[in-house]
């Protein structure tokens, strides 16, 4: 699959037209993870934001020292990293390959600059990014408080 495709179908970028979605794919570069892989690390400087193109990877919470909770998983077209583009730039989770996971992967600055440079562009992907993050708010309490869809 090409770029722009997996740009299409990706929350993030989905209201961006051909023209923004070509800009925004020349910034992108392939990445890939392999099972076990750590992208990255809950605490750590968020630097990069990743689109996956194929494969699954788990979003882990670090309760404690030695405690984690895996509270959910990305998979093909679904976006991790998000922190890279909101101050202060932390990670709020660690993210780790499950599959052998295909990425597009873009700079949190350089994302940025583009929103503050290009109004539309930016409001187009803040508001991806916002329904990126209720999505996954959702599911994380969902996660966390053990309720099933069915149980709503």
């Amino acid at each position: 699959m090409n770029k722009l495709e997996v740009l299409k179908k990706c929350k993030l970028f989905r209201d961006l037209n051909d023209e923004q979605l070509n800009i925004v794919e020349k910034m992108s570069t392939y990445e890939v993870f392999e099972p076990g892989v750590v992208v990255c690390k809950q605490g750590s400087k968020a630097d990069k934001i990743w689109v996956i193109e194929e494969g699954l990877a788990a979003v882990i919470l670090q309760v404690g020292p030695l405690a984690q909770r895996q509270l959910q998983s990305v998979s093909s077209f679904e976006c991790f990293g998000w922190s890279a583009m909101i101050e202060p730039h932390a990670r709020t989770s660690t993210v780790k390959a499950i599959r052998r996971t295909m990425v597009l992967a873009f700079s949190g600055q350089e994302l940025c600059d583009l929103c503050r440079t290009d109004p539309e562009m930016g409001y187009k992907i803040s508001t991806g990014l916002a329904r990126m993050l209720a999505t996954r708010l959702r599911h994380a309490f969902t996660q966390l408080v053990g309720v099933t869809s069915e149980d709503q």
